[in-house]
């Protein structure tokens, strides 16, 4: 992903060559240094891999969840669309079924 932005890898820094001058630097110090480089080059590729494979990870969970609550606010909104039954409660469904059976069954003065 970003690796086409990322102009040396630890192989181009482990196998530069500096000329020498008259005047230059010590190529001990030089190649200590470059070591360095690449140890913390390779430490930054890691770390960077490690964010993206989370960051992989935290946009597939984000995607679950708001699908997930997608589907809770369609569930929701069927519910408050729902008739709430004409406003019947227990007192109403005992009554309804009292004349029931008092139909069903007649009644207890007819016996």
């Amino acid at each position: 992903m970003y690796q086409d932005r990322i102009i040396l890898t630890m192989k181009d820094i482990l196998e530069k060559e500096f000329k020498v001058d008259t005047r230059g630097y010590r190529p001990q110090e030089v190649d200590k240094f470059l070591d360095i480089i690449i140890k913390d080059y390779d430490e930054y590729n890691t770390i960077v891999k490690s964010l993206q494979s989370e960051k992989r990870q935290l946009v597939d969970e984000n995607m679950r969840l708001k699908q997930e609550i997608r589907s809770l606010r369609t569930k929701l909104e069927a519910i408050e669309e729902a008739p709430v039954s004409s406003g019947v409660n227990n007192a109403d469904l005992l009554r309804r079924l009292s004349k029931l059976e008092t139909y069903v069954y007649g009644s207890a003065d007819k016996e």
